[in-house]
């Protein structure tokens, strides 16, 4: 009777005739279908088949009132269906969370759709994320819970029981957002109210992560590109690291799926994937090639061939999904760090990381006085005040190094 179709999903009122009931009458439904997946909606209405066949046309005023009342719930389920459909990420959870359904209405269901979400996009850093947030949260409170639970002193108890899991700083700050932007969605699909918000000024404030101090002086950086041991595998994850620095402090992910299309003048433009499809603008980054790059892409790189899509370097193929190249590059990162490790240990630098190009690349610009909106423009930050964040732990190193000259009389 009623029918809405779009972006391949259906949303449709149908007579169940299944089953009767007691009455003999059948219930009548709002079916949604998508992907082969199909669901069903009580409407409250049950109709015979001779009257759901007239039903159209029908003047009497019983089956009038009933046309009303399954075109409501139509209406309700067309407008909740087209909302997500208008956001690319329609699943059947979530339509049942935003439907406001006692049985699924639950902070795990609204996660576990997320991470639907999620793996159909290919996500795949962003799920295991999310997918790991459930398994604490559900260690904490079970597998049923419902939005109006999660309270202020829910959330603090909480964070102490993950703390009590020895659980860092910065994965409870993770968690934390993310159960803020589940929080977010609840209240904007009408589910919480305002009020009954728990996040906050004057409510829950999220803990901030610990900084991490992983920046290298110039003088380490010198002592640890140059090391060699005599092994490829030493000179290669060495030479890697020092590509990302040079880049910009381009992380392994991007800088994995480089290609020759991406030069440009003489410099390298990417985009990060990590903002690609979460900044309103997207931000092309472009570093310098340096002699030093030019010189690490022809000893590890793919040649150039004249096709802008070969990929710089040989550690992917370009065709792996969204879970694949997760896999690869943490794969590599792994090995990298083992290697770096290693090295750092042999000519007595503290912990170096992949992470630690980025931040060196930062804070070595900072020092020699590059103005902080040219360091913002080269990590392809949105704003200023994240730039400024992101160094503040080693302007604090800086400034304690400098109140100690002050009584250093000898």
């Amino acid at each position: 009777m009623y029918k809405y179709s779009k972006d391949g999903i259906s949303v449709l009122s149908v007579l169940d005739a299944r089953r009767a009931k007691k009455s003999g009458l059948f219930p009548v439904k709002i079916q949604v279908i998508h992907n082969r997946r199909q669901k069903y909606y009580s409407t409250g209405q049950e109709l015979s088949k001779e009257d759901w066949a007239n039903l159209a046309e029908s003047k009497s005023r019983r089956l009038t009132e009933a046309r009303s009342n399954i075109e409501n719930s139509f209406s309700i389920i067309k407008g909740q269906v087209e909302a997500l459909a208008e956001r690319g990420d329609f699943a059947f959870d979530l339509l049942s969370v935003r439907l406001g359904r006692c049985s699924t209405a639950t902070v795990n269901a609204a996660i576990k759709a997320k991470t639907e979400e999620l793996k159909r996009n290919g996500q795949a850093g962003t799920y295991r994320s999310y997918h790991a947030l459930l398994t604490a949260v559900e260690e904490f409170a079970g597998k049923d819970i419902p939005f109006s639970a999660v309270t202020v002193d829910w959330l603090n108890r909480c964070g102490r029981f993950w703390t009590g899991q020895k659980k860092s700083k910065s994965t409870l700050s993770v968690y934390f957002k993310m159960l803020k932007a589940i929080m977010n969605r609840a209240k904007a699909d009408g589910i919480i109210k305002e009020a009954h918000f728990p996040f906050g000024r004057n409510r829950f404030e999220i803990p901030s992560a610990e900084g991490r101090k992983l920046a290298l002086t110039l003088e380490q950086i010198k002592r640890l590109v140059t090391y060699t041991d005599g092994r490829e595998e030493t000179e290669l994850y060495r030479d890697m690291w020092f590509f990302s620095y040079l880049c910009n402090g381009i992380n392994f992910r991007d800088m994995l799926y480089l290609t020759y299309g991406n030069i440009v003048g003489g410099e390298i433009c990417f985009v990060r994937a990590k903002t690609m499809n979460t900044s309103k603008q997207v931000r092309t980054i472009r570093a310098v090639l340096t002699p030093e790059m030019r010189k690490i892409m022809d000893r590890w790189g793919n040649p150039d061939d004249g096709n802008p899509g070969t990929l710089i370097f040989k550690f992917a193929t370009g065709k792996e999904d969204g879970f694949a190249t997760k896999h690869l590059v943490d794969t590599v990162i792994q090995k990298c760090n083992k290697v770096l490790g290693r090295i750092a240990e042999a000519v007595g630098l503290p912990p170096v990381t992949t992470y630690s190009a980025r931040h060196s690349f930062a804070t070595v610009l900072k020092r020699s006085g590059t103005n902080i909106s040219y360091i913002s423009e080269s990590l392809g930050h949105s704003n200023l005040a994240i730039t400024e964040n992101y160094l503040a732990s080693f302007e604090r190193d800086e400034r304690m190094r400098n109140a100690q000259l002050l009584t250093k009389f000898d």
